[in-house]
């Protein structure tokens, strides 16, 4: 593995409104399109982006998309907009939505159109898909040829969302720069199979910063549905740099861990992605020998956007030991992200998430939280 790789959509489009403008970018790709969105988006931007469409005189099929990026739904809706005709599949929603309707439109050879309704991951730039059971158990991912064409973001639909999406959307953009740096330091390959650019890692630390900087003032924001330019910045981190980050910087451990923790039952499963890899980026931390002063900096930044720290906060409290050892297992598998940047042990995963967590309830106690 000796080239560069970096990748990336082909257009990205970002601000106040944006939405009633998406079939003057639609037209310039195709006239035919299916749109997909859950039962709950359809009313929040779903009707919206269809009649925006329909302005531009393009045809729109709309496709309900029951919960779950499974290779059942793949399929169930790939046979619906085949039978429509589509050529352009357009993805309106969550994170799995999303990575459902690039599966989508990867199997009929269909341009996509991503249009987050928050910005609560950075799977939408990107040329791949988590997949999931129907029951909501990590599978794997799914690896396409191209990025998607066309990313639309209305920052005030992002704005009225539930601010605890925003600060999912914040953890896991938080991990971009710390799971790159590990596969640069360790010369592992991105997740598009090549070594990180110059400008992937520019991009990814840029993302930290820039979460660092204006994360709580979004946060604030987000609470009175405000369309700041804080927020701008921060929807910008959490999806754009923090998409070309990880997809061009790599993923690591962090993610690894989350993915990890799928192999679970119970409550677990009700926490967002983002929540989950905030604990992942503490335990990828740990694995790392960081400084106390490193670690609890990481710590107070997720303690004030109310995200999760310890075992307890991720419902795991009364957790096994055989159920934290099923986890470090299934995060350390051949296929596993953390081999991008690590060489460990079950064991060792399995003490870091012990490690990680009593790091966290050190904080709290001494700062009374």
């Amino acid at each position: 593995m000796s080239e560069r790789i970096f990748t990336s959509p082909a257009k990205y489009i970002q601000g106040k409104n944006s939405i009633n403008n998406i079939g003057s970018y639609v037209k310039e790709i195709g006239s035919k399109a299916a749109v997909i969105a859950d039962e709950v988006v359809w009313d929040i931007a779903g009707h919206q982006v269809v009649d925006a469409l329909k302005k531009n005189n393009i045809d729109a099929t709309e496709i309900l998309f029951n919960g779950e990026s499974s290779e059942e739904e793949f399929e169930r809706i790939s046979q619906e907009a085949k039978k429509a005709g589509a050529t352009i599949i357009i993805g309106v929603g969550g994170g799995k939505t999303l990575d459902t309707s690039k599966a989508i439109a990867d199997t009929l050879n269909a341009s996509t159109v991503i249009v987050p309704t928050a910005a609560s991951a950075d799977a939408p730039t990107s040329a791949l898909s988590v997949v999931y059971s129907k029951e909501g158990a990590f599978e794997g991912y799914r690896f396409y040829n191209r990025n998607p064409d066309l990313i639309v973001l209305d920052t005030k639909i992002i704005a009225a969302a539930p601010p605890r999406l925003l600060a999912s959307g914040i953890a896991d953009a938080m991990a971009t720069w710390i799971e790159a740096r590990a596969v640069i330091r360790n010369g592992g390959p991105n997740q598009v199979g090549g070594r990180t650019t110059l400008a992937a890692e520019a991009i990814a630390k840029r993302c930290e910063e820039v979460l660092f900087e204006y994360g709580h003032l979004a946060y604030e924001s987000a609470k009175v549905n405000a369309a700041t330019p804080a927020l701008e910045q921060v929807v910008e981190a959490n999806t754009l740099l923090s998409g070309l980050g990880f997809e061009s910087g790599g993923l690591a451990a962090a993610h690894a861990i989350h993915n990890g923790f799928t192999a679970l039952d119970g409550d677990i499963h009700h926490l967002s992605h983002g929540e989950k890899v905030a604990f992942g980026t503490l335990v990828q931390l740990t694995l790392e020998n960081r400084s106390l002063e490193e670690i609890e900096h990481y710590i107070d930044f997720y303690t004030s956007l109310d995200l999760p720290v310890t075992l307890e906060d991720i419902k795991l409290k009364d957790a096994k030991r055989e159920d934290i050892v099923k986890v470090a297992e299934a995060a350390n598998v051949n296929e596993e992200t953390i081999h991008n940047g690590f060489d460990v042990t079950v064991e060792e995963i399995v003490d870091a998430i012990y490690a990680a967590d009593q790091y966290a309830k050190a904080y709290k106690q001494k700062n009374n939280l």
